[in-house]
């Protein structure tokens, strides 16, 4: 926050959504960086006279140069001043900033300055919010997502049982097989007693339709073409042919959907228990979803009584900021940007394209939000902050203070309070919606 770290700023509204914020460091706040960063580059140093590790700063300023330990503490700080600038001028900004330094400050009593450009959430002239009318739907259970679910137990329980008769899709094959690329066999590529599920794509496109047909004691030799993007790279657009032997053909025997497929599967007396256990369950969860499916259709009548201004800079840079936060989270499921993009077989400017209207519609949301947490000057009480530390604490394993040290120090407290507000501007208006008639 500010107060952690004291930035100076001043903010000149820009056309199109966008501020310039000039930002002041106080030559305190640039000494005192200085100095932590002259004592982690002295754990490096050797200077006759101090022990390593305890060479004070200013001879290490001395030694290594004021402008070089400048440069660094600065390139460390910078981005911590710039949380602190927009928390300081009260902003959301919106996209990437152009941050432009000014000269270096020339001595110890001279602040350091700089500027920021950046695109900010637009304002809201809000219409009428107070008694909008919005349908509420009652929450239900779907007879094809109760069939689906039965099914998935069914298909749970299935045996399998070996048949005399060529292999057919859905069957499971089990088999031999040997591999071989220009006449030679490749590490991988045989197996014995290997079963497969025929039509479900487990392996190399175009091998399975190749299997149907056979049973038990047949050998065919199989021809297929590894893809140009095959994992094994050494395997990746070459041409190979597997030596068959069919084994067995097994087929899926599916229990029959009776009574005592209900008691075997769930423990239920009958089939039509199981059904109202599992309707149960898919009205209480679709509960929570209609809950939040009537929050944003209040908001979004809320947002189409106002008038709102969004350029189409700023719908670019939120639509370049979703598709950023969805590339991320598929990194952690291990899938990068080429593949996602050769999956969906799209490319980034037409992903960003189609996120525009989401994307637009989520600034105007957020300046709607924002203008009713004006109107009505709602603020999180000092309990509300608690209980939601508490809450995040325990998601994530830690004491509370521990947290709110954290927050603080990352600037982030006061983005917990500034969501806390929008929850209650939404409470309010889903409070006083009309779902009359």
């Amino acid at each position: 926050m500010a107060a952690a770290t004291p930035v100076k700023t001043t903010v000149t509204e820009l056309p199109e959504s966008r501020v310039r914020v000039e930002a002041e460091v106080p030559a305190e706040e640039v000494t005192r960086r200085m100095a932590e960063t002259a004592r982690r580059l002295g754990k490096d140093l050797r200077i006759q006279g101090f022990r390593r590790g305890k060479v004070p700063a200013p001879v290490v300023i001395q030694r290594v140069g004021r402008e070089a330990v400048l440069d660094e503490a600065v390139r460390a700080a910078l981005g911590r001043w710039y949380i602190a600038a927009i928390d300081e001028a009260g902003i959301v900004p919106v996209g990437d900033p152009s941050i432009d330094l000014s000269a270096m400050p020339a001595s110890d009593k001279d602040p350091l300055t700089f500027t920021i450009e950046i695109g900010v959430r637009p304002k809201a002239q809000l219409g009428e919010y107070k008694g909008v009318k919005v349908a509420k739907r009652e929450p239900a259970a779907d007879p094809e997502q109760i069939d689906a679910q039965i099914e998935q137990l069914r298909q749970s329980h299935a045996r399998l049982e070996t048949v005399e008769r060529p292999a057919a899709t859905g069957d499971f094959l089990v088999m031999d097989f040997v591999g071989s690329v220009d006449g030679e066999e490749f590490a991988g590529g045989s197996g014995r007693d290997q079963m497969v599920e025929l039509g479900r794509g487990q392996l190399v496109p175009g091998f399975e339709e190749q299997l149907e047909g056979l049973q038990a004691g047949d050998e065919k030799e199989v021809a297929i073409t590894f893809p140009d993007d095959y994992g094994a790279e050494h395997l990746a657009g070459k041409q190979a042919t597997f030596q068959v032997t069919a084994k067995e053909v097994k087929e899926k025997q599916l229990p029959e959907l009776d009574d005592e497929f209900a008691s075997d599967a769930a423990g239920f007396d009958t089939l039509d228990e199981l059904r109202e256990d599992i309707a149960s369950k898919l009205k209480e969860a679709d509960e929570a979803k209609a809950v939040q499916d009537f929050r944003q259709a209040v908001l979004d009548a809320v947002v189409e009584n106002a008038t709102i201004e969004v350029p189409e800079s700023l719908v670019e840079a939120r639509a370049q900021e979703m598709f950023e936060r969805m590339m991320h989270s598929l990194s952690h499921q291990g899938i990068t940007k080429e593949a996602f993009l050769q999956i969906s077989q799209s490319t980034e400017e037409e992903q960003l394209e189609q996120a525009k209207p989401e994307a637009e519609q989520a600034l105007r949301r957020e300046a709607v939000v924002a203008a009713i947490v004006e109107a009505e000057d709602l603020e999180p009480s000092d309990g509300d902050v608690l209980d939601s530390l508490q809450a995040m604490a325990a998601r994530e394993g830690m004491a509370v203070e521990k947290l709110r040290d954290r927050l603080e120090k990352d600037g982030r407290l006061a983005e917990l309070r500034g969501d806390l507000a929008a929850r209650q501007a939404v409470d309010l208006i889903v409070e006083h919606a009309d779902t009359s008639g």
